[in-house]
């Protein structure tokens, strides 16, 4: 009475049943958060919450490089550029040649951007952040070993659906 069986037959017991429930839960609740968050940038703000995220990253710095806010936000720097683009657009940035290197961009605040910020909540990202900086190097390690191992299966599944049919299980569920 004390295991569950799965969609592919296999048997889970209750503690694993409900570590399992947990991490669900946890990720519905992240997932809930960024989308809450990103909806309230975009109703209250008109952008995105990345778009927020990267003004916030600039609000205390008078330039920064397409590289070092891919760095703050521990993002490709691809991304970032992009995110940038529409912010240069929106005219809450503005990107100028730096010194010393014409190749390399400098992102700086607009009077408009300050304006936006003065007004907007800490996006979700940067609450996610602070908390992630709250674990022990031990825990971050761990749960970033877990959540790589779970997205590569995530990722497996969506590239090849016959292999999430596959009852073989790829991780092992410890009690």
């Amino acid at each position: 009475m004390g295991t569950h069986v799965t969609r592919a037959g296999s048997q889970i017991g209750r503690d694993a049943r409900a570590d399992m429930t947990t991490v669900i839960d946890s990720i519905r609740s992240i997932v809930h958060s960024l989308r809450v968050s990103g909806r309230q940038a975009e109703q209250r703000l008109g952008i995105t919450s990345a778009q927020l995220y990267v003004l916030q990253q600039l609000q205390d710095d008078s330039a920064l490089s397409i590289n070092q806010l891919a760095e703050r936000t521990f993002t490709h720097q691809s991304s970032v550029s992009i995110v940038v683009s529409r912010l240069a657009e929106g005219g809450f940035v503005t990107r100028t040649a730096a010194r010393g290197d014409a190749r390399r961009l400098s992102i700086s605040l607009t009077p408009t951007g300050r304006a936006l910020l003065r007004r907007a909540p800490d996006a979700a990202q940067m609450r996610l952040i602070d908390g992630l900086r709250i674990l022990s190097r031990a825990e971050l390690k761990s749960l970033a070993s877990s959540l790589t191992g779970l997205t590569s299966i995530l990722g497996d599944q969506a590239s090849n659906p016959a292999k999430s049919a596959s009852p073989r299980p790829r991780i092992a569920l410890r009690a």
